[in-house]
């Protein structure tokens, strides 16, 4: 999956399948284009794509999301989803071949203890356990956990295991996690 021929001329290598992306999509951009057609057909979401030299080789991780509230973990992407969307795009990608080197794709979701990007994911998992870092102190401290209470005016409302509300400006997160709950 995803490897192409090379072939030598005087001394240079050169990869055949380079011309197919020069100057059209690039080869991250065209797996976007077709992890969101396959996620859209099954009411998901394109989370993050990541494409990484590891020891074992190179591997494109695609992360799939259930767009819309969600309170549970029942609400989350499953593994048969992960499946299917990983069977799809494999057929899809063997036959477009976009990138010029073997790789391995991999599916998951963000999973339960997710980073938190931005006001709509603060919104959307109200109710829940997280983890908030800022980078100037408010309320004399920098790290945060308790539950999610909303966002109001650009602040993300947090409120403490102690029942202590705590209103964070969205511009002064620098790293927020969901926490998971047992």
């Amino acid at each position: 999956m995803g490897s192409c021929p090379l072939f030598l001329f005087r001394g240079a290598w050169r990869r055949p399948c380079e011309a197919r992306w020069r100057g059209e999509m690039q080869p991250l951009e065209h797996i976007r284009a077709i992890a969101e057609r396959v996620a859209a057909s099954r009411g998901l979401t394109v989370w993050e794509i990541q494409s990484r030299r590891e020891t074992t080789g190179h591997v494109v991780r695609v992360f799939i999301d259930r767009p819309g509230p969600a309170a549970s973990p029942e609400d989350s992407v499953s593994i048969e989803d992960c499946e299917e969307v990983n069977r799809e795009m494999s057929t899809i990608l063997d036959v477009e071949d976009p990138l010029p080197f073997a790789y391995t794709l991999e599916v998951s979701s963000p999973g339960l203890d997710r980073p938190l990007r931005g006001e709509d994911d603060y919104r959307r998992f109200m109710g829940r356990l997280a983890k908030v870092v800022v980078s100037e102190a408010v309320d004399n401290q920098k790290a945060f956990e308790g539950h999610l209470r909303g966002v109001d005016a650009g602040d993300v409302l947090l409120e403490a295991p102690n029942g202590r509300m705590h209103r964070l400006p969205l511009r002064l997160i620098t790293r927020g996690r969901l926490e998971v709950e047992f």
